[in-house]
């Protein structure tokens, strides 16, 4: 299907246009048309499938259609909320891009950086912002911001502020908006916690898939190479030789790891940098783009700090860690395999992590296939280690879900947690 044929305005296909796009990919046929009858929507979409244009172009033609409410037209009438500095960027970017022929501006807002050039274009008046919750609520409670002029709301990769505690975050943001806004749900998988969340906040939506429930994208090549753990860096850097591989993004589950690995990986002759949530914002920036230019070969990042890396025709994932959580595979792999592009995903395994493994099988509903590497076959004789960082494996054994097995989001969590993932974020 053609943009042109889903309702959009004249202002806005020449904005797609000029950015290159005619046909509409499944999130964006699915979604535009119900976004554009001011539906609310729960929305399933795997990363690298188009969900920004999907929400962006319908919130940008809604606010064309429709004069400001209340006496100030200046405050704020389109929120997106996102888990990350640089997914935060990434929809910036996107607002910008789509709505250049629109006399709109947008704000992106975020910790990280100065609060004091963020307070000042706020208080210039601004039609659309794009936050992570933290910094946003530090505008609320200096009053730089008012949200109950807000039209719409959106929730991008909602699954993943779950997991970094910001449930009470949402909350607090959306006591202070207008009642009958439009509510917009994005998440790459949908949990129990998601379907609580959509209960609570949205009014009646529409529910989407633009893929199978919690199946990664089908562009994507995955296979498991059985390693020991005191191998795994060698192994890395062989590959990434024997395959001469130019650009590679390697997660691993601590930030102390990744600076540690990109420290070994540099030894090894390779140009790498580390991005994790101890990064400064202009430290990231820089990394990120100097890896996408190509000064930068391997690029080493915590979940946490990939989020929203959006790297155009990046051949290689690899996960040298499995995640502590499932459903972060999915979205660590779909880095790769974007807009239809063919990807391939590789785990570096060892002994410790086969339950992580199973699980992440479990929740895709298939094996993943297993390849040893000659030379680098794993001692069978040693024993399996408990993963002392993140959560203990144990409580994922025998449910594919791991997240059913826990509180609630949020629950049971103090303070500090909230406040280290804003700190994060």
């Amino acid at each position: 299907m053609l943009f042109s044929e889903l309702g959009l305005s004249a202002e806005l296909l020449r904005a797609t246009e000029k950015q290159g796009y005619q046909e509409a990919t499944p999130i964006q046929q699915q979604a535009i048309p119900h976004i554009l009858e001011g539906r609310d929507l729960l929305a399933g979409a795997q990363t690298g499938t188009g969900k920004t244009a999907g929400f962006t172009l319908p919130l940008l033609q809604r606010l064309q259609n429709s004069e400001p409410q209340g006496h100030n037209k200046r405050r704020v009438r389109a929120l997106i909320l996102v888990p990350t500095r640089e997914l935060a960027a990434q929809v910036a970017e996107s607002v910008r891009d789509y709505g250049r022929y629109l006399p709109f501006n947008s704000a992106v807002i975020f910790g990280g950086v100065s609060i004091n050039p963020q307070i000042s274009q706020l208080r210039r008046g601004v039609d659309i912002v794009i936050a992570t919750p933290g910094r946003l609520l530090d505008h609320m409670q200096r009053g730089s911001i008012r949200l109950d002029g807000v039209e719409t709301l959106v929730l991008d990769e909602a699954d993943r502020m779950l997991d970094m505690g910001f449930i009470y975050d949402i909350r607090k943001i959306m006591q202070s908006m207008r009642s009958d806004r439009q509510n917009l749900l994005f998440s790459a998988t949908f949990s129990n916690e998601i379907k609580q969340l959509a209960n609570e906040f949205l009014n009646s939506p529409m529910e989407i898939q633009a893929a199978g429930q919690n199946i990664t994208v089908e562009q994507i090549s995955q296979v498991v190479h059985p390693v020991d753990r005191n191998r795994k860096r060698e192994l890395l850097s062989h590959m990434i030789g024997e395959g001469n591989w130019q650009q590679v993004l390697v997660f691993t589950r601590t930030k102390h790891l990744a600076n540690r690995l990109s420290e070994q990986l540099g030894r090894d002759g390779l140009s790498t940098a580390a991005i994790h949530g101890n990064k400064s914002q202009g430290a990231r920036t820089r990394a990120l783009a100097d890896f996408k230019k190509g000064d930068v070969r391997v690029l080493v990042a915590t979940d946490i700090a990939a989020r929203g890396l959006d790297i155009q025709q990046l051949p290689h994932v690899v996960n040298f860690e499995l995640p502590n959580v499932p459903e972060d595979y999915v979205h660590r792999i779909g880095r790769t395999g974007r807009a239809g592009l063919n990807g391939e995903a590789i785990s570096l395994v060892c002994v410790d992590e086969r339950k992580l493994l199973i699980d992440i099988e479990r929740l895709l509903k298939q094996d993943i296939r297993k390849v040893i590497i000659p030379g680098y076959e794993p001692d069978e004789s040693i024993r399996a280690e408990p993963i002392k960082n993140g959560r203990n494996q144990q409580s994922f054994r025998g449910n594919h879900n791991s997240r059913s097995r826990r509180a609630p989001a949020g629950a049971g969590r103090g303070r500090s947690q909230s406040q280290r993932s804003r700190r994060a974020a």
